[in-house]
């Protein structure tokens, strides 16, 4: 018949199956039915090959099943019925969706056709049958497979990293490369004492795992967890390969079963210290706890999570930078931002510092050119291309026309300009704001000393107490008038403290900031200006002050998250002069470069190889005294 059109479903579970008969045979049988039994010339094959039947989450199944929901199909024939599933509600519901099709369904090999109600019948009983001798196969098959572990037979899967599949023994034998590796690791716990950051380390360091794949708290926590590293062979552990665990009594565990890479002791210590963790009781994280700049403030602007805070890497300078790492790779996602105090101090602080320079020279008829331009100003925002027209805008709408805050300075002016407090705690209130501002003052411009310990102290004493004070005054009427203005005074107060602290030289580099200021009180200033930065690609995105004002970042096509380094920042302050020399003298020479710029001769160096480099000179005498010149000197 003209419109009768057969689906022809072909399933062999193995690939040596597939390699020998069974497809072709299928294949010839089905055809053969189609053509003469059903008088159907029009069919269409559709081959799985080496796919269990357990599910139906095979390839050519699920597209035969979208051509049956178009209506393409008004016969669905198979070899045998176990071909689409043994599973009985995997049949059942392919069968009920079938029928709403007008799809009929024929076994070559039970001889029955669902178009009658006997042969409905007679295909749920035979999958009842089907789906009890897979379960009943599954059985005899895992106690085989229980008794040949028992014995310290290996029963398959994938050898642990640390060791090869040997095809003599049967059995994984030590990969030595790897076993370092894994021994590393062991040794590396103990220290850090943290899945975590035993993974960014080796993840940081180029390590890979396995299957050549990134590192991960999970893959640690297994390998750490594996006692197949002392030797003992454990089985039927899991549900799953990633499954809930079994009951202990169904495991099976041969002891010394094969050469251990990893000592029994130091295994021992390990778990002590994992379950230790998991039951909240290391103190190790407490006693080595230290601020960390801008905790709780740095997000991913790829997947919108919070990037947790770890300690890095002590360095040569005697500095130990914090790392930032998107929750992403903690939990074992895809998303693997990061980025370290080094890249994000000197940004931060040097735009602010920047933001500083501009609320003292912005005028009303300033160009916003000229406000990217001061904002930009320095080497840490080379690979920036501008900053967003909007949040230019925004910038020169605060600082243009903000209130005036010599008003705010003065609290009689400040009592007169708002109504007075009704009530004790206003009055409480009030008098902690005034000594939060004389506080400021005094730190910043007082000839009396104090040390920053003793202003951060006490700055946070009065902050902890207003925000008790103003808790309590839920009734009050004027609050929120009282509190915007202080925001805005508090907000521009830190921005006064902030140049004060950095008269030094500009660039303020990452050593510097924290030798010479320290890491709590450049927490206190990013905590009270800030509220969010989003990181991308190690670069910063956006910086979202208390003020409302999201500044955000365009950067060059193909830019670099590199550090910026030493080179930078000596090019930054120097190329002029070294690029004006040689215009005036026409040739310059590796002392000259050092005379003017006051560099050592390794710094120096460096710098003419960048110069090099980058075209920027050129050379044209070689030997003892190289000298330089400019490109277009040559033409």
């Amino acid at each position: 018949m003209s419109n009768k059109k057969a689906a022809l479903y072909i399933r062999v579970s193995t690939a040596m199956q597939a390699d020998r008969d069974s497809l072709p045979l299928q294949r010839s049988d089905l055809a053969n039915y189609a053509k003469l039994v059903l008088n159907i010339d029009d069919y269409e094959i559709f081959e799985d090959a080496g796919f269990s039947a357990k599910n139906t989450d095979r390839p050519k199944y699920q597209e035969m099943m979208a051509r049956v929901r178009s209506r393409e199909f008004s016969h669905i024939l198979v070899w045998k019925i176990d071909r689409i599933s043994r599973n009985l509600i995997d049949f059942c519901e392919m069968y009920e969706e079938i029928k709403k099709y007008d799809t009929a369904f024929i076994s070559k090999n039970e001889q029955f056709d669902t178009s009658s109600a006997m042969g409905e019948a007679m295909l749920k009983i035979i999958l009842v049958f089907a789906e009890l001798e897979r379960k009943l196969t599954g059985e005899r098959v895992l106690s085989v497979m229980i008794d040949r572990a028992s014995k310290g037979m290996w029963n398959g899967a994938r050898p642990p990293l640390g060791f090869d599949m040997s095809a003599d023994l049967d059995y994984p034998v030590v990969n030595e490369e790897e076993a370092d590796l894994v021994r590393f690791i062991f040794d590396l716990y103990e220290d850090l004492r943290s899945s975590a950051k035993v993974s960014r380390y080796l993840q940081e360091h180029g390590y890979k795992t396995k299957r050549g794949g990134n590192w991960g708290s999970k893959v640690v926590t297994d390998i750490l967890h594996n006692p197949f590293y002392i030797g003992t062979y454990r089985y039927n552990y899991r549900e799953s390969a990633r499954g809930k665990k079994k009951n202990e009594n169904e495991w099976v565990e041969v002891e010394d079963n094969h050469p251990a890479i990893i000592d029994k002791d130091q295994f021992r210590r390990v778990q002590n210290i994992i379950d230790s963790n998991f039951k909240g009781n290391s103190q190790s994280h407490r006693n080595n706890w230290k601020t960390h700049i801008f905790s709780k403030i740095v997000f991913c602007e790829h997947c919108g999570r919070i990037y947790v805070s770890n300690t890095g890497l002590l360095r040569a300078d005697g500095i130990t930078p914090s790392r930032y790492y998107c929750t992403g790779v903690a939990s074992g996602g895809k998303c693997t931002g990061t980025i370290g105090d080094v890249t994000l101090v000197p940004f931060i602080f040097n735009y602010l510092l920047n933001y500083c320079n501009l609320t003292e020279r912005i005028t009303e008829k300033m160009r916003f050119s000229t406000i990217e331009k001061i904002l930009l100003s320095g080497p840490y925002f080379i690979n920036v291309e501008s900053i967003e027209a909007s949040t230019i805008e925004a910038i020169k709408e605060y600082l243009c026309h903000r209130p005036n805050i010599e008003i705010y300075q003065n609290p009689e002016c400040f009592a007169r300009r708002i109504t007075p407090p009704k009530n004790q705690v206003q009055d409480e209130i009030k008098k902690f704001e005034t000594a939060l501002n004389r506080l400021n003052e005094l730190y910043l411009f007082s000839e009396e000393s104090m040390s920053q310990k003793e202003y951060i102290l006490k700055k946070k004493e009065f902050e902890s107490k207003l925000a008790d004070l103003k808790s309590e005054d839920k009734n009050s009427v004027n609050e929120p008038e009282i509190q915007s203005s202080i925001n805005h005074e508090m907000y521009l107060k830190n921005i006064v403290m902030l140049k004060a602290l950095f008269e030094s030289k500009f660039p303020v580099t990452h050593e510097g900031l924290m030798k010479n200021i320290g890491t709590e009180m450049l927490y206190q200033i990013v905590h009270d200006l800030i509220l969010k930065i989003t990181v991308k690609n190690n670069m910063v995105q956006s910086i979202i002050f208390k003020n409302g004002i999201v500044h955000r970042f365009n950067y060059k096509m193909n830019s670099s998250s590199r550090i910026i380094s030493n080179v930078d920042l000596f090019l930054y302050a120097n190329r002029d002069k070294i690029i004006n020399y040689v215009e005036k003298h026409g040739t310059i020479d590796r002392k000259t470069i050092r005379e003017i710029t006051g560099a050592g001769s390794t710094e120096s160096e460096t710098a003419i190889r960048s110069l090099l480099r980058k075209k920027e000179i050129i050379l044209i005498k070689d030997g003892k005294n190289k000298r330089y010149t400019l490109p277009k000197a040559q033409n």
